[in-house]
């Protein structure tokens, strides 16, 4: 992957696009406490700076959402998270706090919002390739949650609809923190340029 970070994020041929993070994944009522627990602790913090110096530099910004309404219809039952969820997590309306990104990241009349109600990642089925593509986006900096799961799915669809995708690993985070680690070395850094949130904002300035 290319590692002349200022070409590779040239700003107006690059997003930053956000994973769940919004009230019902990462904020005090989480159905995912060790998850959030993890994201608070580093990432979020680097999400916010990374989401503020796009907008500054003239980046677009996309947050992926995860919806859920209150009979968990149309969301999916074929998985164990999928079965725990339905079972726990509340619902996570269009429009309702939950939905929102967390207040430290917020929301800008600039910034995007694509949600889903099923799946596990934020490409498939949904429209943000359509969205992307119209906007001239080349290079996709990815950040949120999980690194287990959403952003695998979203990094490899990415890579797979032919964007380069650069993933700074102080803003983004998975459980266990140690897995989550490894993976960025031993799966991301194979398909993105596995970076830094400081990087990606010195390549803007």
């Amino acid at each position: 992957m290319p590692r002349d970070l200022r070409a590779l994020l040239e700003p107006t041929t690059t997003a930053v696009v956000t994973s769940e993070c919004q009230n019902g994944v990462l904020g005090p009522s989480s159905y995912l406490p060790e998850l959030a627990e993890a994201a608070r602790a580093t990432a979020v913090p680097n999400v916010a700076r990374l989401v503020h110096g796009a907008r500054t530099a003239g980046v677009q910004v996309v947050h992926c959402v995860f919806w859920r309404r209150p009979d968990s219809r149309g969301a999916n039952t074929n998985g164990r998270l999928f079965v725990a969820a339905n079972r726990t997590s509340p619902p996570i309306e269009p429009g309702s706090e939950a939905a929102l990104p967390l207040p430290e990241i917020g929301l800008s009349p600039d910034d995007l919002v694509c949600g889903r109600y099923h799946g596990l990642d934020p490409v498939g089925g949904t429209d943000l390739d359509a969205l992307l593509r119209n906007l001239g986006v080349r290079t996709v900096v990815i950040a949120g949650v999980s690194v287990n799961v959403a952003l695998v799915g979203l990094a490899i669809g990415l890579v797979n609809h032919g964007y380069q995708v650069a993933v700074p690993r102080d803003a983004v985070a998975g459980v266990p923190v140690d897995y989550a680690a490894s993976m960025l070395d031993n799966t991301y850094a194979l398909i993105a340029t596995v970076t830094t949130t400081d990087e990606v904002l010195a390549a803007w300035g």
